[in-house]
Protein backbone atom coordinates (compact mmCIF):
# COMPACT_ATOMS: atom_id res chain seq x y z
CA UNK A 1 0.00 0.00 0.00
CA UNK A 2 1.20 3.57 -1.11
CA UNK A 3 1.42 6.02 1.94
CA UNK A 4 3.39 8.73 0.56
CA UNK A 5 0.19 10.75 0.07
CA UNK A 6 -1.41 10.15 3.63
CA UNK A 7 2.01 10.90 4.97
CA UNK A 8 2.68 14.12 3.47
CA UNK A 9 -0.96 15.26 4.19
CA UNK A 10 -0.34 14.32 7.81
CA UNK A 11 2.82 16.77 7.53
CA UNK A 12 1.20 19.53 5.82
CA UNK A 13 -2.30 19.38 7.72
CA UNK A 14 -1.53 20.09 11.37
CA UNK A 15 -4.27 18.18 13.38
CA UNK A 16 -5.81 15.98 11.08
CA UNK A 17 -6.81 12.45 11.44
CA UNK A 18 -5.49 11.15 8.01
CA UNK A 19 -5.86 7.31 7.90
CA UNK A 20 -4.60 5.34 4.91
CA UNK A 21 -6.88 2.70 3.50
CA UNK A 22 -6.48 -0.62 1.72
CA UNK A 23 -7.23 -0.12 -2.50
CA UNK A 24 -6.42 -2.42 -5.16
CA UNK A 25 -6.20 0.63 -7.68
CA UNK A 26 -4.92 3.63 -6.44
CA UNK A 27 -3.43 5.55 -2.99
CA UNK A 28 -6.34 6.05 -1.06
CA UNK A 29 -6.88 7.61 2.68
CA UNK A 30 -10.06 8.74 5.11
CA UNK A 31 -9.72 12.35 6.72
CA UNK A 32 -12.34 13.49 9.22
CA UNK A 33 -14.04 16.16 8.17
CA UNK A 34 -13.25 19.16 10.35
CA UNK A 35 -9.76 19.18 8.43
CA UNK A 36 -11.44 18.35 4.80
CA UNK A 37 -11.10 21.83 2.90
CA UNK A 38 -7.48 22.14 4.64
CA UNK A 39 -6.59 18.49 3.58
CA UNK A 40 -7.87 19.52 -0.06
CA UNK A 41 -5.95 22.46 0.11
CA UNK A 42 -2.83 20.68 0.21
CA UNK A 43 -3.65 18.18 -1.96
CA UNK A 44 -3.83 20.97 -4.76
CA UNK A 45 -0.89 23.08 -3.54
CA UNK A 46 1.76 21.36 -1.82
CA UNK A 47 4.58 20.76 -4.30
CA UNK A 48 4.93 17.16 -3.69
CA UNK A 49 1.55 16.27 -4.53
CA UNK A 50 -0.31 18.71 -7.08
CA UNK A 51 -3.72 17.67 -7.43
CA UNK A 52 -5.12 19.84 -9.10
CA UNK A 53 -8.16 18.06 -10.98
CA UNK A 54 -10.94 17.14 -8.96
CA UNK A 55 -12.44 14.45 -10.87
CA UNK A 56 -15.60 13.04 -9.02
CA UNK A 57 -16.99 13.10 -5.75
CA UNK A 58 -19.39 9.92 -5.03
CA UNK A 59 -21.62 9.54 -2.09
CA UNK A 60 -21.93 5.32 -0.76
CA UNK A 61 -24.56 4.50 2.13
CA UNK A 62 -23.57 2.02 4.22
CA UNK A 63 -27.07 1.53 5.79
CA UNK A 64 -27.48 -0.07 8.22
CA UNK A 65 -23.57 0.20 9.15
CA UNK A 66 -22.71 3.82 11.37
CA UNK A 67 -20.86 5.63 10.16
CA UNK A 68 -24.04 5.06 7.35
CA UNK A 69 -22.29 7.27 4.72
CA UNK A 70 -18.77 7.84 2.47
CA UNK A 71 -17.92 10.51 0.50
CA UNK A 72 -15.36 9.64 -1.52
CA UNK A 73 -13.57 12.11 -3.49
CA UNK A 74 -11.27 11.56 -6.44
CA UNK A 75 -8.28 13.63 -7.48
CA UNK A 76 -5.51 13.69 -10.13
CA UNK A 77 -2.07 15.15 -10.47
CA UNK A 78 -1.50 15.86 -14.09
CA UNK A 79 2.10 15.75 -14.27
CA UNK A 80 4.02 17.69 -16.56
CA UNK A 81 0.55 18.93 -17.82
CA UNK A 82 -0.37 20.87 -14.46
CA UNK A 83 2.27 22.55 -12.05
CA UNK A 84 1.67 24.41 -8.76
CA UNK A 85 2.40 28.23 -9.32
CA UNK A 86 6.06 28.64 -7.24
CA UNK A 87 6.78 25.05 -7.86
CA UNK A 88 10.47 24.24 -9.31
CA UNK A 89 9.00 20.91 -10.98
CA UNK A 90 5.66 18.72 -11.81
CA UNK A 91 5.00 15.96 -9.41
CA UNK A 92 4.71 12.84 -10.94
CA UNK A 93 0.93 11.97 -12.61
CA UNK A 94 -1.09 9.62 -10.19
CA UNK A 95 -4.87 9.53 -9.11
CA UNK A 96 -5.66 10.00 -4.94
CA UNK A 97 -8.76 8.76 -3.26
CA UNK A 98 -9.99 10.84 -0.36
CA UNK A 99 -12.65 9.31 1.81
CA UNK A 100 -14.86 11.28 4.87
CA UNK A 101 -17.03 9.41 6.60
CA UNK A 102 -20.30 10.82 8.05
CA UNK A 103 -23.00 9.43 10.56
CA UNK A 104 -26.69 9.18 9.55
CA UNK A 105 -27.93 11.70 11.62
CA UNK A 106 -26.17 14.42 11.38
CA UNK A 107 -24.43 14.33 7.15
CA UNK A 108 -23.34 17.32 7.31
CA UNK A 109 -19.97 18.75 5.81
CA UNK A 110 -17.98 21.68 4.07
CA UNK A 111 -17.76 22.28 0.64
CA UNK A 112 -14.61 21.85 -1.67
CA UNK A 113 -16.01 24.49 -3.82
CA UNK A 114 -13.12 27.08 -2.99
CA UNK A 115 -10.55 24.46 -4.05
CA UNK A 116 -11.62 22.69 -6.71
CA UNK A 117 -14.28 24.68 -8.63
CA UNK A 118 -15.59 21.37 -10.57
CA UNK A 119 -17.17 20.07 -6.60
CA UNK A 120 -20.55 22.67 -7.39
CA UNK A 121 -22.30 20.25 -9.56
CA UNK A 122 -20.59 17.15 -8.23
CA UNK A 123 -21.76 18.17 -4.42
CA UNK A 124 -25.42 18.93 -5.73
CA UNK A 125 -25.83 15.73 -7.20
CA UNK A 126 -24.71 13.74 -3.91
CA UNK A 127 -27.04 16.17 -2.04
CA UNK A 128 -29.71 15.54 -4.64
CA UNK A 129 -29.72 11.89 -4.35
CA UNK A 130 -28.34 11.18 -1.15
CA UNK A 131 -29.31 14.19 1.02
CA UNK A 132 -26.05 14.80 1.93
CA UNK A 133 -24.97 18.47 3.22
CA UNK A 134 -22.50 20.81 1.80
CA UNK A 135 -22.08 23.61 4.28
CA UNK A 136 -21.29 27.10 2.28
CA UNK A 137 -21.83 25.36 -0.74
CA UNK A 138 -22.76 28.28 -3.02
CA UNK A 139 -25.66 26.88 -4.49
CA UNK A 140 -27.01 23.40 -3.06
CA UNK A 141 -30.21 22.72 -4.33
CA UNK A 142 -31.64 19.70 -6.50
CA UNK A 143 -29.81 18.99 -10.05
CA UNK A 144 -31.70 15.62 -11.12
CA UNK A 145 -34.72 15.18 -9.54
CA UNK A 146 -37.14 17.86 -9.45
CA UNK A 147 -37.49 20.90 -7.74
CA UNK A 148 -40.98 19.34 -5.57
CA UNK A 149 -39.64 15.72 -5.12
CA UNK A 150 -39.38 14.10 -1.36
CA UNK A 151 -36.74 11.83 -0.27
CA UNK A 152 -33.15 11.02 -1.80
CA UNK A 153 -33.05 8.17 -4.07
CA UNK A 154 -29.94 6.85 -3.94
CA UNK A 155 -30.32 6.39 -0.02
CA UNK A 156 -30.51 2.67 0.94
CA UNK A 157 -33.88 3.00 2.88
CA UNK A 158 -35.40 4.89 0.11
CA UNK A 159 -39.04 2.94 -0.96
CA UNK A 160 -37.78 1.33 -3.96
CA UNK A 161 -41.94 0.83 -4.93
CA UNK A 162 -42.60 4.28 -5.32
CA UNK A 163 -44.84 6.03 -8.14
CA UNK A 164 -45.13 9.63 -7.83
CA UNK A 165 -46.27 12.24 -10.52
CA UNK A 166 -44.14 15.69 -10.28
CA UNK A 167 -46.46 18.58 -8.63
CA UNK A 168 -45.03 21.36 -11.18
CA UNK A 169 -42.86 20.77 -14.32
CA UNK A 170 -41.43 23.47 -16.07
CA UNK A 171 -38.03 23.03 -18.67
CA UNK A 172 -35.59 25.73 -17.53
CA UNK A 173 -34.58 28.48 -20.48
CA UNK A 174 -31.39 30.50 -19.82
CA UNK A 175 -30.45 32.93 -22.53
CA UNK A 176 -27.10 33.11 -23.50
CA UNK A 177 -26.44 36.47 -21.69
CA UNK A 178 -28.36 34.84 -18.70
CA UNK A 179 -26.12 31.68 -18.69
CA UNK A 180 -22.70 33.93 -19.08
CA UNK A 181 -24.24 36.13 -16.17
CA UNK A 182 -24.38 33.21 -14.09
CA UNK A 183 -20.96 31.78 -14.66
CA UNK A 184 -19.42 35.11 -14.27
CA UNK A 185 -20.48 36.06 -10.91
CA UNK A 186 -20.18 31.63 -9.72
CA UNK A 187 -16.22 33.23 -10.55
CA UNK A 188 -16.41 36.27 -8.92
CA UNK A 189 -17.70 34.48 -5.58
CA UNK A 190 -14.94 31.94 -6.06
CA UNK A 191 -12.59 34.48 -5.89
CA UNK A 192 -14.00 36.30 -3.35
CA UNK A 193 -14.02 33.33 -1.29
CA UNK A 194 -10.07 32.40 -2.50
CA UNK A 195 -9.08 35.85 -1.33
CA UNK A 196 -10.22 35.12 2.26
CA UNK A 197 -8.42 32.73 2.66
Amino acid sequence: MDTSVADTLRAAVAGATIEPAASIDMPTAYVDREHLVETCRALRDHPALQFALLVDVIGVDLFPAEPRFEIVYHAACLGDAFRTAGSAAAAPARRFRLKVRLPGVESRLPTVTSIYPTANWLEREVFDLMGIVFEGHPDLRRILMADDWVGHPLRKDYPVQIRKDTASWEPIQLSAEEFAANVRAARERADREAGKK
